[in-house]
């Protein structure tokens, strides 16, 4: 069985190509995927969210402030009201992003901080989105002791230094569609340099569909072509990625 990690259900289409959560879950389930995390990105959308996913046990909510969403209403009080609700097993998306928004840098800063010191206080992990910010992304982490809470670097796009230096942290690395991409030569490099010991999984739907998929919305079940390509990478087999990044994903958020 597989686990996407990574998702934003509550930004999938339920027009066009969904009727509904219940079949976005059912079309993962056929495709062995069986356990998701709904990942929130900022305070005024969780509670939708929430109530979405809130009837399956199979799926689990994180909440957070996005580095791109800092500009959105936010209240610490609400996220640590929110954080502490029993579906919730992790903080996050927070992080640092200074390639669309260099000019926030300071408020993310900020935010990054705050959502730290609440996965430490909570110990629940963090989900973290780097983007051009290698050094305060580790010092923050660093200064905020996340190596008490844990957590994961979600869609990894950066250089094995940096994976060896948040591994060090007590940190998963996750890895999503874009390893598929022909142009993704560093990343597969580095997937190929991981343990697999430390992998996650994910799609991040909608967002970064896979090879075969690449142009269409993305969806939780495409978790798999992940995994394929990964084990791919690696020289192993398809149930050793499952089983392992499925065991890394219930050691980590299921505790």
């Amino acid at each position: 069985m597989y686990v996407d990690s990574h998702c934003h259900l509550d930004k999938l289409d339920y027009q066009e190509l969904h009727t509904g959560i219940d079949d976005v879950i059912a079309k993962a389930k056929a495709a062995n995927v069986t356990e998701l995390l709904s990942v929130g990105v900022t305070l005024d959308s969780f509670p939708a969210m929430l109530e979405m996913i809130e009837p399956y046990d199979n799926v689990y909510a994180s909440c957070g402030v996005h580095p791109l969403d800092v500009k959105s209403d936010f209240a610490l009080d609400t996220l640590h009201q929110y954080a502490k609700h029993s579906k919730v097993v992790a903080i996050g998306e927070t992080g640092l992003d200074y390639h669309y928004e260099p000019e926030t840098a300071e408020l993310q800063k900020l935010r990054f901080e705050q959502q730290v010191a609440l996965g430490v206080e909570l110990n629940k992990p963090l989900i973290i989105h780097t983007r051009n910010a290698r050094q305060d992304t580790l010092a923050i982490l660093r200064e905020g002791q996340a190596q008490k809470c844990g957590g994961v670097i979600h869609c990894f796009t950066e250089d094995l230094a940096f994976a060896e230096a948040a591994m060090e942290l007590g940190f998963y690395i996750s890895i999503s569609g874009i390893v598929t991409f022909k142009q993704a030569t560093e990343l597969k490099e580095v997937v190929k340099a991981l343990p697999l010991e430390r992998l996650l999984i994910e799609t991040d739907s909608p967002y970064l569909a896979p090879v075969p998929h690449r142009g269409k919305q993305n969806q939780p079940a495409y978790v798999v072509e992940v995994a394929a390509y990964i084990a791919q990478l690696k020289g192993l087999g398809m149930k050793e990625v499952a089983e392992k990044t499925t065991q890394n994903f219930q050691k980590l958020f299921l505790r």
